[in-house]
């Protein structure tokens, strides 16, 4: 099997269990960037240790791949310039003239600040073995069964400390619902929620569309809450006569980036109580701020309106698809049971893991350590635009992995064709635009979590390039 491996503006096509070996592998792969123009003359490659890391590899393979290819002439290595592809004759042969595209390319673009992903090179491999390793040595013989459809009873009980300590969320064992990330939890809440006879929920006029969808296909209608400076306007609410819920994202906004003011905090809170509504909250990167403290979960002003709901796919990996809901008491056996038809869910070894990764402190170093790196990383984009694109306004940028570029009115279309052209993938405000909304904005959502480490400079630069 072939994995293409996004690194430094190149995606090298390595096949990691072919007879050749990883090096061999990645001599080939390189070879074939260089040959196809993917790996321009003088680019500079990555070191040994960041492109090591990046692929997931031993360093002396890196090195020793290097090595050959600087021996065979296709790379070359110079103390203090580091490994360059070297300035060699154009093997391809000279191409026939082309009519003019109407469309950039179809290739992979080179690189992505598409928002909702961090940057997986990081994930902690070794840590996580550790704990995987300690987990699979205590584990019960229970959990090798069916178990709880809650989840596994030690994941909840480090979940419910771990959230009352963060997120200030009031949460004990019973209450908390292991699933397979946010949209696995929000498919049984619309579930639970049609049973509840609910027929609308309503949701914010920008957020992700797959989430309006999920709601859509549970037979919800989907009424938007307008949005301005102050977030979501939560006042409004009485106006939904039918509504039996609302979903926000009181913490940080998606993809705007608002907190929640307090007085709508509160405002729906008292909209919940008053109706018997319920409040779904996406604390989907509640661990990421980094100006101040952190904005406390709404649902510790009432735990028994308010459904939690939070992942570690911003924290460590989507990959793993392990998330949470910490629901109502008087909700949780009807959860519990529309989860327990379903197949799909995190596996006993893997929650296990997390509750000794979590246990063992292991989480809040990662965490910390990644917030200093997305906070380096914002830091950089802001200082950066402020030098090169000074007209461009950036906000959203107190928490999160994203921030929110605006943009002159009819610019956003155009601006992303321009980055595919310059081979890099954007998305627009309009991406995430409810069909009712009445505010109309031009921006890009920038996803600065994205790219490895080794991948930055060269996303930032491309995007430069195009705003300016």
């Amino acid at each position: 099997m072939t994995d293409a491996w996004a690194t430094f503006g190149a995606d090298l096509h390595i096949d990691p269990t072919g007879s050749t070996g990883l090096r061999a592998g990645l001599m080939d792969a390189l070879r074939e960037a260089v040959r196809t123009g993917r790996l321009t003359p003088g680019t500079r490659l990555p070191s040994s240790r960041t492109l090591a890391a990046d692929l997931g590899i031993a360093r002396n393979t890196v090195a020793d791949a290097y090595a050959e290819l600087v021996a065979e002439g296709w790379l070359t290595a110079r103390q203090g310039s580091g490994t360059r592809v070297a300035r060699r004759a154009d093997p391809r042969p000279p191409a026939a003239p082309e009519a003019p595209r109407a469309r950039p390319p179809r290739s992979a673009p080179a690189y992505s600040l598409k928002s909702g992903t961090p940057d997986l090179a990081t994930f902690p491999r070794a840590e996580w073995l550790k704990a995987a390793r300690r987990a699979l040595s205590a584990a019960p013989n229970d959990a090798f069964g069916y178990g709880d459809p809650r989840g596994r009873i030690e994941l909840r009980t480090v979940l419910a400390e771990y959230l009352a300590r963060a997120r200030g969320v009031y949460a004990d064992p019973d209450r908390i619902i292991v699933c397979s990330g946010f949209v696995h939890g929000l498919m049984l809440l619309g579930k639970v929620l049609r049973g509840r006879r609910a027929r609308e929920v309503a949701v914010e006029s920008y957020g992700l569309g797959i989430h309006t969808r999920l709601l859509t296909e549970a037979g919800l209608r989907i009424p938007c809450l307008p949005l301005d400076e102050l977030g979501t306007r939560t006042g409004e609410l009485h106006s939904l006569r039918q509504a039996g819920a609302v979903l926000l994202t009181p913490a940080h906004q998606f993809p705007t980036g608002v907190p929640l003011h307090p007085d709508r905090r509160a405002a729906a809170v008292d909209w919940a109580r008053s109706t018997g509504g319920l409040i779904l909250e996406d604390d989907y990167d509640g661990e990421f701020r980094y100006d101040r403290q952190p904005v406390g979960a709404l649902q510790g002003l009432d735990p028994e309106r308010v459904v939690y709901l939070g992942t570690a796919s911003k924290s460590l990996a989507p990959g793993l698809r392990l998330g949470w809901m910490v629901v109502p008491r008087a909700l949780a056996p009807a959860v519990a049971e529309a989860k327990g038809a379903s197949d799909w869910a995190p596996g006993a070894l893997d929650q296990l893991t997390l509750a000794e990764f979590m246990a063992s402190g292991a989480y809040d170093r990662h965490v910390r350590s990644m917030r200093l790196r997305y906070r380096n990383r914002r830091d950089q984009l802001v200082a950066a635009l402020a030098e090169r694109a000074p007209e461009i306004r950036v906000s959203g940028i107190a928490a999160g992995l994203h921030a929110l570029l605006e943009l002159p009115e009819g610019k956003e279309a155009e601006v992303i064709r321009a980055a595919a052209w310059q081979g890099l993938a954007l998305e627009g405000l309009a991406f995430y635009r409810h069909p009712d909304a009445d505010l109309k904005r031009e921006a890009l959502v920038i996803g600065y979590g994205t790219p490895t480490d080794s991948a930055w400079t060269g996303a930032l630069e491309a995007l430069l390039r195009v705003l300016t």
